[in-house]
């Protein structure tokens, strides 16, 4: 896989805070087009490497390279650049209660464009449509939405700029089963229509085994391995074989063997 554009190259990368080490010399590569999955225990630092990366966190030594670019040493001009470029979805979708889900897509464009009222509520209808959600969704508030519509909603506002890289944090989670698996299905789709790289943490196994090209795993400080499923649950460290060979994670398995044997439907 070395021949493909790296979009985002982490190089000893330390995050400290205080006296406590998150991250010591961790590598990692994200390649253009592909989804790539992040696990690791709690407290293994999931989302300060993503905050790393997306450039809210300055770690304490190391690189982060996105688009070819470091962003620990960019100008503010450079930075907004690499900004417009990266979609994010938090966690718990961290929309404005205050704003209806059109206002929260709108947001994005209203920081980075001079746009009129009328073309960016036109752009939010349809970052609200390609997030699978009714035009009605734009009118309501945040607490006026199912916890897979506040999902859904979020992810609208992260395609506000039309983005390169998606970075979803937990984005399943506290979802059904049946919401997860439309919601894994909608990062497919999206990915294979808009062009996108997926920078995916999840906890979700199901996520893991149906959408993702590659998964890194992050324990002991760093990224033990970043490979494809077939070889990372074979890695013989301790985590990593309770996290995939027990009993969730044979299901999961047995799950998408069985999802990918069944022929497509159609004329």
């Amino acid at each position: 896989m070395t021949d493909r554009e790296k979009v985002i190259e982490v190089r000893g990368l330390r995050n400290q805070f205080g006296s406590q080490v998150v991250h010591e010399n961790l590598d990692l590569d994200v390649y253009k087009g592909e989804i790539l999955g992040v696990v690791g225990g709690s407290g293994s630092g999931k989302s300060v490497l993503l905050r790393s990366i997306i450039g809210l966190n300055h770690p304490a030594a190391g690189s982060v390279r996105v688009f070819g670019q470091d962003v620990t040493k960019l100008s503010d001009r450079e930075r907004i650049a690499i900004e417009q470029r990266c979609g994010v979805l938090f966690q718990n979708g961290a929309l404005f209660s205050s704003l209806t889900v059109t206002e929260n897509v709108m947001v994005p464009m209203r920081e980075h464009h001079d746009l009129t009222q009328a073309l960016m509520a036109r752009l939010a209808a349809l970052k609200i449509a390609f997030a699978g959600l009714p035009a009605e969704a734009g009118l309501k508030y945040p607490s006026e939405l199912s916890g897979g519509m506040v999902k859904r909603a979020a992810l609208a506002r992260s395609l506000a700029l039309d983005p390169d890289i998606l970075f979803l944090d937990e984005p399943t989670a506290g979802l059904d089963p049946i919401g997860a698996a439309a919601f894994d299905q909608l990062i497919l789709t999206l990915r294979e229509s808009l062009g996108l790289t997926v920078f995916l943490i999840t906890h979700d196994l199901d996520t893991l085994y149906t959408i993702c090209d590659r998964v890194a795993v992050i324990a002991q400080k760093r990224v033990l391995i970043a490979d494809t499923l077939d070889k990372v649950e074979r890695f013989d460290d301790p985590w990593v074989q309770d996290y995939f060979q027990g009993p969730r994670g044979r299901a999961a398995e047995h799950a998408a063997t069985a999802r990918a044997s069944v022929p497509p439907s159609g004329p």
